[in-house]
């Protein structure tokens, strides 16, 4: 009896326990509800602004990702004129709009001169943003005013540089004009022949971005150590020897950050181009956003192909960071 007793208590004890144990299981939180109790703080902070960015990014990026699957134009979305409600008629196609897009040369062009357009301004962007927060690094008389003249033109806002810059390339009376003609040299129509309109909007676009690069990439010289410079002294290298073993490799986490934002920039740089040529002369300095702005608000406005071009210049941006990122991990930099 007395061994009977005692296997029934070991055997209630264990029940009991296991019921604990499962108790305690069914009422411990999962991770989702242990993060919201332990940061419920910062979730809080952050609600609106996630609710702000899904109103005005979420919601417009879906509606549009729609729209491009559609044959949706001017002449077939709902509307209401005056007391008369005429609905939409517009059907889904698919993927119709991207394979039209996609195995037309108009869009390959377009990408062509986007991409040239990019690197040159990036690459020009970089460099002499570099040699002027190279030069703002040394000691120097008025090194305070040099700093506020170039950092103006990033002061300024784009349209009213795009104005400016579209007098001083004016054929007729433009600026630049007029200095040719006292220096005895010929008038140049700027923004009349495709080439010259391309090394118009670039030269505007490198006024406008290289301050940003300076400042950034100057933050970043004053960030690297001095020693490492009197080091690299002292063991006899030569001033380009310290550029490139001591200043790049410290620029290094700098300028992969201001290249990556440069080039998305860059590459949607609508009001630039739309102000000073409309894309022209033609169609020559046209770029893949601004063709998007076309397609949706001149002639038959065709709402789905701009759509689907948006989509497609997104799709593009995130390829281009996703490699950039992973070129840049491949090299040791975590970002």
């Amino acid at each position: 009896m007395a061994i009977t007793t005692g296997r029934a208590s070991r055997t209630s004890r264990g029940r009991a326990a296991g019921g604990d144990s499962a108790r305690g299981d069914r009422e411990r939180p999962g991770p989702v509800r242990r993060a919201l109790s332990r940061h419920w703080y910062a979730w809080a902070m952050t609600a609106p602004v996630v609710v702000v960015v899904g109103v005005l990014v979420g919601w417009p990026l879906a509606r549009g990702v729609y729209l491009s699957l559609t044959d949706a134009t001017e002449a077939n979305v709902g509307r209401t004129i005056g007391v008369n409600v005429i609905p939409a008629t517009y059907e889904f196609v698919g993927l119709g709009n991207y394979v039209d897009i996609l195995t037309s040369g108009l869009f390959w062009e377009r990408l062509t001169w986007t991409v040239l357009w990019t690197v040159a301004c990036i690459g020009l962007h970089y460099g002499i943003g570099l040699g002027l927060a190279m030069m703002l690094h040394r000691k120097l008389r008025f090194r305070s005013v040099y700093r506020v003249l170039l950092i103006l033109p990033w002061a300024i806002p784009g349209f009213v540089a795009a104005f400016i810059w579209r007098y001083l390339f004016n054929s007729d009376y433009g600026v630049i004009n007029a200095m040719l003609k006292a220096a005895g040299l010929g008038a140049v129509g700027w923004l009349d022949e495709p080439f010259t309109a391309k090394i118009a909007v670039i030269t505007v676009n490198v006024w406008i971005g290289v301050p940003f690069m300076m400042v950034a990439l100057l933050g970043g010289l004053q960030a690297i150590p001095a020693e490492l410079y009197e080091a690299a002294e002292v063991d006899g290298a030569t001033p380009w020897q310290r550029f490139r073993h001591v200043t790049l490799p410290g620029l290094r986490p700098v300028s992969s950050t201001v290249v990556l934002l440069g080039t998305m920039w860059t590459f949607n740089m609508f009001p630039m181009i739309y102000l000073i040529t409309k894309g022209g002369p033609g169609d020559s300095t046209e770029i893949l956003v601004t063709y998007a702005f076309r397609e949706a608000f001149t002639g038959v406005r065709n709402y789905s192909g701009s759509a689907a071009w948006g989509v497609i210049i997104l799709g593009l941006l995130v390829v281009l960071a996703s490699v950039y990122r992973r070129a840049l991990r491949r090299q040791g930099e975590v970002w």
